[in-house]
């Protein structure tokens, strides 16, 4: 039986007060919105042999942060008994409700910041994931975010952070760097984000693995919550 799948949550006032360079980010993918899936196609191709495989393991109340259009959706396990799908898009919200109903578990769809998560409770998950994330966020907000992770989870939960990186590869890196302006311009994302520094930097997050799980461009972290 399809799982049922809850109203979208949306506060503007909060939305208002979202953080100067996430509301340009924002307004980048209320656009972006519109052909988000067929650009992406080429990269999904590889993504969707990924994805289960990521969302192993995952149990109880969940928080998927930059859910975008909902491509992990229909992937969760069976253990996951609630599922918290957070964006800053109200459009790439409403494209990932039509993926809804191939989820095994109740969705609460919610629009709001990253950086404040104004309208979810303290110790609330026994999971974050998000993925490609961090490089959508400019390096300067990145620890606002992580703390909110930090604030969410429950004592002992864990996270899980899939993120792209530069290449030390030169032949790949310049590859890269090709796309850069394009990545950029279209996704908001870079590929030179700290975002592992800015993990174990973090109180109450401990990185307790990471892995590349494509060259050395696709970093894979875990860590738990230790507070």
């Amino acid at each position: 039986m399809p799982a049922r799948n809850d109203k979208t949550v949306m506060d503007n006032e909060r939305i208002d007060r979202m953080q100067e360079k996430n509301r340009a980010n924002r307004d980048r993918y209320n656009i972006t919105a519109w052909f988000y899936d067929i650009l992406d196609y080429p990269w999904e191709l590889q993504y969707r042999k990924w994805r289960p495989r990521l969302l192993e393991g995952l149990r109880g109340d969940v928080l998927e942060a930059g859910v975008g259009t909902g491509r992990n959706l229909r992937h969760y396990p069976p253990s996951v008994t609630h599922l918290t799908a957070l964006d800053f898009s109200f459009a790439m919200l409403q494209r990932a409700r039509r993926r809804a109903q191939g989820a095994t578990c109740p969705v609460l769809f919610v629009q709001d910041d990253v950086c404040t998560m104004a309208s979810l409770a303290s110790e609330s998950y026994d999971w974050v994931v998000a993925f490609f994330l961090c490089c959508v966020l400019p390096e300067e907000v990145q620890h606002e975010a992580l703390a909110q992770f930090s604030r969410v989870l429950r004592p002992g939960g864990k996270f899980r952070l899939l993120e792209m990186v530069y290449s030390q590869d030169p032949a790949l890196r310049r590859r890269q760097e090709r796309f850069t302006p394009f990545v950029e311009k279209v996704y908001g994302a870079r590929f030179d984000r700290n975002t592992l520094a800015h993990v174990r930097s973090t109180p109450g997050l401990t990185v307790t693995a990471t892995r590349f799980i494509k060259h050395d461009t696709y970093l894979l972290i875990e860590g738990v919550c230790e507070k």
